[in-house]
């Protein structure tokens, strides 16, 4: 990306330990005030950030020094590390070696380092899990010598060696609070920073309590709290621990993409198989991939046949046959023959690198709402902390209660505040959702893409390539009589067989399917503008078009009326002329897709008007809409007039959606509101859009709108809640129901505001229920093959 005659790019950064979903404003500030950095987008769900900078004034290196200073972890680009190194700057040249520097990396290399450095979100929830665990054995203890102890067991228990009671909870307070340090460390991390989080809420509240307490312990009069303090700290501790297991399960998907690259490769050096990390592996190094095992890198077939299984990357359920030439994607199944392949891309560049990064940066991307929840939550710390400082006042000065109770309304108020919720309802439910579609082969670029996927009304396709395969197939044999369709077809694919042009190339193609040898031909000639002439088992043959059979003198007698009926129905006709007598025509289309009925069926099943718009005439158009059916056609667009079309749809005060993949289409898929483009097409195409479907299904349409609308419902409901919990905790943590004797103590503000993360987390995860359009033969459908969204 280019910026006047600056260069930015992006990087996805490993930002490991933001234990709390706030923490991302602190990553987000200090990254921000890098010189050369242009943005930068936090993740706490995913470990990860995003930032767009500019590699003359800053480099990854830096940036991974700016984010350690912060008091998080980073391991640098946050890709599998059996890819490639996690330090190595985008774009920049990878490192290549010869033959015995592979072998030496290899044997003293092993198997790499086999994924991201750092504290995984799992290690990050066993953390929070032993500190839970210190906090509430203190507690219990605490408890037990406090006056709760003396009510269960009907007398107080006896403090060691006679110590004062008081000094004796100060001490078990101590471990309880070393467990809850890192609150205080997040604290002032995000002061530093100058900005205001969970952290500085719960740090507030522990340290208000324990301070107060041990200033009575020493001598100041009143009566200590170490129990409120020490529950508090268990509470929030618990909360968060059940938090992080809630959004490690949101972070599935990303990890299985990551999970998907094999950690070593099989080199062949100096004639003999070697086998290295994957992130030794060079372009132009030879592959040995044998059956069974999981192609490295991407790479282009020298010698070998094989099927490929491409659904850990596509999404595509069949595998696909290779041969020399054929281009392989790296983490995808070689099935039963052995391959030898050259290197083509390592690294950053490669397929499934790329995917991760897609995907990565769509999570770490902020729909509005989000930006708009963000301000509200560094608010809403404000907010609390002015609420818990009146609501002491009131009590202390106005109402006249003791300091201690003053005090335990306002830590109660502190605490029970969660702009963790706040932070967390839209990051959640845009994880499961990218994630969600990454597993169908479906790539959202932005989270925006999601949100406006959800509001579309129409949705325009392209014929040619989306709604169609993009590649002629015989749909129907008419012959003279006495003539047999294989006969007619055995004669015309002698004659066609060495032709490249893609009329031939069907007609072969159908012959071999039907099991027919074709004998050879001799004598072929291609006439521009009529078709071939050839001759077969000493019989002349014409194959082209009407004007072939006119200009040779060969009438085409009853078969001429069966030609333009085809010919009317949309179909490219080929006539066939056997030793001067009309033999029979052989009719061409464009077919479409296997699911592009359904798809269309699914698209109106959610209330959705479908058009077709293509630069085809308008008998091919129709013909193709009539079997699929869509309603709309616009024809004999040019290509520039599909991104007009498109601006005229909008002006119809419709969300439109633009489906392509040609060169052709970039502009129309740049304009809609929504571009999706079918991954086999086109590099332009793929980088206008904002959704890429892998398998370039177009059924996938259908399935990527219920996900947008399931994400966005998802993110609705969190963000309802959140502000709703808000709303009425403060007033309630503040006492405005004590004069009827219900009020809440800091532990339960706090198990309230830790309960509040969880059930945003949890709701977003709901979304893995969501039912997707399936292909045809899958259970639950109804009679369009469309299986109903329940949330």
């Amino acid at each position: 990306m280019s910026t006047g005659t600056r260069t930015t790019t992006t990087v996805v950064l490993h930002v490991g330990r933001q234990f709390r979903a706030s923490e991302k404003g602190v990553v987000e500030s200090a990254i921000s005030r890098l010189p050369g950095v242009a943005e930068a987008e936090a993740n706490p769900v995913a470990q990860t950030a995003t930032v767009t900078y500019d590699p003359g004034v800053v480099s990854v290196g830096e940036l991974r020094r700016c984010v350690e200073a912060c008091g998080f972890e980073c391991a640098g680009c946050s890709v599998p590390g059996c890819i490639c190194d996690q330090l190595h700057e985008p774009g920049a040249p990878e490192h290549a070696h010869d033959p015995a520097a592979v072998r030496r990396a290899g044997q003293a290399h092993g198997h790499g380092d086999g994924g991201l450095a750092g504290h995984s979100m799992e290690q990050m929830a066993k953390d929070m899990r032993d500190r839970f665990v210190l906090a509430l054995v203190f507690t219990i203890a605490i408890l037990a010598w406090s006056g709760a102890g003396k009510s269960i067991v009907g007398h107080s228990l006896a403090t060691p060696s006679g110590l004062d009671r008081n000094v004796w909870g100060l001490l078990l307070s101590l471990p309880a609070l070393w467990a809850a340090r890192g609150f205080f460390t997040g604290a002032a991390r995000a002061l530093r920073q100058r900005t205001l989080d969970m952290n500085v809420l719960v740090a507030t509240a522990i340290g208000i309590s324990w301070v107060y307490s041990a200033a009575v312990t020493s001598g100041l009069g009143g009566d200590v709290f170490y129990d409120a303090g020490a529950m508090l700290a268990t509470f929030v501790l618990l909360g968060h621990w059940l938090e992080m297991r809630a959004r490690g399960n949101a972070a599935g998907a990303i990890r299985a993409l990551l999970d998907l690259a094999p950690p070593t490769a099989v080199v062949v050096c100096g004639g003999e198989p070697v086998e290295v990390p994957t992130a030794q592996v060079a372009v132009g190094d030879v592959l040995l991939i044998r059956p069974g095992a999981k192609v490295a890198t991407d790479a282009e077939v020298l010698d070998g046949d094989s099927e490929v299984d491409e659904s850990t990357v596509t999404g595509e359920s069949l595998p696909v046959h290779k041969g020399p030439g054929d281009k392989l994607v790296g983490a995808t199944i070689n099935k039963n023959g052995t391959l030898h392949a050259r290197a083509t891309a390592i690294g950053s560049d490669t397929a499934l690198a790329q995917i991760v990064k897609l995907v990565q940066e769509a999570q770490n991307s902020k729909a509005p709402a989000q930006r708009l929840a963000d301000r509200a939550a560094s608010w809403l710390v404000l907010v609390a902390l002015s609420a818990g400082v009146l609501t002491f006042l009131v009590w202390a000065v106005i109402v006249g209660k003791d300091i201690k109770d003053s005090l335990l309304f306002a830590i109660t108020v502190v605490v029970i505040t969660c702009p963790d919720a706040l932070g967390l309802a839209t990051p959640t439910a845009i994880m499961v959702g990218t994630g969600l579609g990454a597993t169908r082969g479906i790539l959202f670029k932005q989270a925006d893409a999601l949100e406006q996927a959800a509001m579309l009304g129409t949705v325009v396709f392209d014929k040619t390539g989306t709604l169609t395969r993009g590649e002629p197939e015989v749909v129907a044999v008419a012959t003279a009589g006495g003539v047999a369709e294989n006969e007619l077809l055995r004669l015309v694919a002698a004659a066609e067989g060495d032709s490249e042009h893609p009329l031939a190339q069907a007609i072969v193609k159908v012959a071999g399917q039907r099991g027919i040898r074709p004998p050879p031909a001799e004598a072929f000639e291609a006439v521009p503008g009529y078709g071939a002439t050839a001759t077969v088992e000493g019989k002349r043959l014409l194959i082209g078009s009407a004007r072939l059979l006119d200009r040779e003198h060969v009438p085409l007698g009853a078969l001429g009326a069966r030609a333009a009926e085809l010919a009317g129905q949309g179909r490219t006709t080929v006539q066939v002329a056997v030793g001067g007598r009309a033999a029979g025509v052989i009719a061409l289309a464009d077919a479409p897709r296997a699911t592009a009925k359904q798809a269309v069926a699914a698209l109106r099943q959610q209330g959705l008007q479908a058009v077709m718009l293509t630069g085809d005439s308008r008998q091919t158009a129709e013909r193709v809409a009539a079997e699929v059916g869509i309603g709309d056609v616009i024809a004999e667009v040019l290509p520039g007039g599909k991104a007009a079309t498109v601006a005229e749809l909008e002006q119809q005060h419709r969300k439109v959606a633009m489906v392509g993949d040609g060169v052709n289409d970039a502009p129309a898929l740049a304009r809609a509101d929504v571009g999706i483009a079918i991954g086999t097409g086109t590099d332009v195409a793929v980088e206008a859009a904002d959704v890429v479907l892998m398998r370039s299904d177009p059924l996938d349409v259908a399935t990527a709108i219920t996900i947008g609308r399931g994400t966005v419902r998802k993110m609705r409901q969190n963000l309802g809640w959140a502000v709703g919990y808000n709303m009425l905790a403060i007033p309630i943590a503040a006492g405005v129901f004590a004069p009827l004797g219900f009020t809440l103590s800091p532990a339960i503000g706090a198990l309230s505001m830790s309960g509040s993360s969880i059930i945003v987390a949890v709701n977003a995860l709901l979304l893995r229920r969501l039912h997707l359009p399936q292909p045809p033969g899958h259970a639950d459908q109804d009679d369009h093959g469309v299986t109903r969204v329940k949330l």
